[in-house]
């Protein structure tokens, strides 16, 4: 392994060697963060602090210059009847539509993201790679999120990962770069831990669990196991990464349960959008019919809220 390049000279484990999660172990830890009791103070501060953590996302064949700048709208208006909401963190959309996200948010301080790296199966030649995340982030891209080659991981090629993370990562330039591990096709927590490893040494500045195309995606387990491998990274680099739990985080009981494990497993620090996001849409609406029923006492319907 010591013919690779790591971030900031860093000397690059033997990637063989990362650590065997005990699974059992993980399992009896996430019940307990989920056993936690939230007040209704410290859950109406986490619901809006998850508002303001989510990428709200279209990545559809059908989408539409239309269909973007309405997302984007909604980014920064969630709930026109509640003007004092934070807005989300980011949009994420296809490098074809950066332009349009990008001029849509303008001056709002919401973040624009591009899928890249021929999402959401990754397999295409490097070449392709490398140009749609030059393509998205000419468009004004201010996040990359890149998918990592699955086959080539599941097949022990770890140089080739790490190798092309580092390319896309030299690419980025200014724009931040998450690094989508696909979890529910490595399919081992072993695999997770180690596809972290990889990410996070190879330039990541997030690690995202899943694409949303795929099941399962962020179950707690999976979260953690990434998080664990965050606070170990820290530990002996002194880096700080992010983390992205993408697909399955629908509801604001579960999203609260991830910031609760975030905090138990990184500290305070990491929860701001800065470092810790929720890539889930349909939370959003969620999370506001909450908010709405602990300030006026009544659900209203999901109707009330748009769904892009």
């Amino acid at each position: 392994m010591n013919k690779m390049k790591g971030r900031n000279n860093l000397v690059i484990p033997d990637f063989n060697q990362s650590p065997c999660i005990d699974k059992v172990g993980v399992e009896e830890r996430v019940a307990r963060f989920q056993t936690r009791s939230i007040k209704t103070e410290a859950k109406m501060q986490g619901l809006k602090m998850a508002l303001n953590m989510i990428d709200l996302t279209t990545l559809e064949g059908k989408d539409t210059p239309g269909k973007v700048k309405q997302m984007c709208y909604k980014a920064q208006h969630l709930h026109d009847v509640h003007p004092g909401l934070p807005t989300v963190a980011a949009v994420c959309v296809y490098p074809s539509m950066v332009g349009v996200a990008a001029k849509a948010v303008s001056g709002s301080g919401v973040k624009v993201a591009s899928v890249s790296t021929a999402f959401p199966s990754g397999q295409a030649p490097l070449a392709v790679k490398l140009a749609d995340t030059k393509f998205a982030v000419a468009e004004g891209a201010d996040e990359i999120d890149m998918v990592i080659s699955r086959g080539k991981f599941l097949s022990g090629e770890y140089n080739f990962v790490f190798d092309e993370i580092a390319a896309i990562k030299e690419v980025c330039g200014e724009a931040r770069l998450k690094v989508i591990l696909e979890t529910g096709e490595l399919v081992t927590l072993d695999n997770v831990r180690r596809a972290s490893d990889i990410a996070m040494y190879a330039g990541a500045d997030f690690i995202k669990t899943s694409t949303g195309k795929i099941s399962p995606a962020a179950t707690m387990q999976v979260t953690y196991t990434m998080l664990e491998a965050i606070r170990d990274f820290k530990l002996k680099t002194g880096i700080k990464i992010g983390m992205k739990p993408a697909g399955g985080i629908s509801n604001s009981k579960l999203a609260l349960h991830n910031l609760v494990m975030v905090k138990e497993t990184l500290g305070e620090e990491w929860l701001t959008n800065e470092w810790f996001r929720f890539g889930a849409s349909s939370l959003a609406n969620d999370v506001l019919m909450q908010i709405m029923k602990a300030e006026t006492g009544v659900y209203q319907s999901a109707d009330y809220f748009s769904k892009d």
